[in-house]
């Protein structure tokens, strides 16, 4: 999954915060969705726009943030 495709952080779109690519959907609101309990399909049938593809970006966005971080 090339989560590059997908995720895009523009200084003029949501004040740069990482979001998807031709929306102002960010990673953190559907990290947050999941973290609330909400499931792929509620998202999904919620934002239209989005794509399943979009959902395994934002988890592939937030793997590759973890690996980088130190602790």
């Amino acid at each position: 999954m090339n989560w590059q495709e997908h995720i895009v952080s523009q200084n003029d779109v949501l004040l740069g915060k990482p979001a998807i690519k031709g929306t102002r959907i960010s990673v953190d609101h559907i990290v947050s969705l999941f973290a609330q309990g909400w499931n792929e399909k509620q998202i999904l049938d919620n934002y239209p726009r989005l794509t399943e593809e979009n959902i395994q970006a934002v988890f592939a966005y937030d793997g590759t943030n973890v690996r980088q971080r130190k602790y």
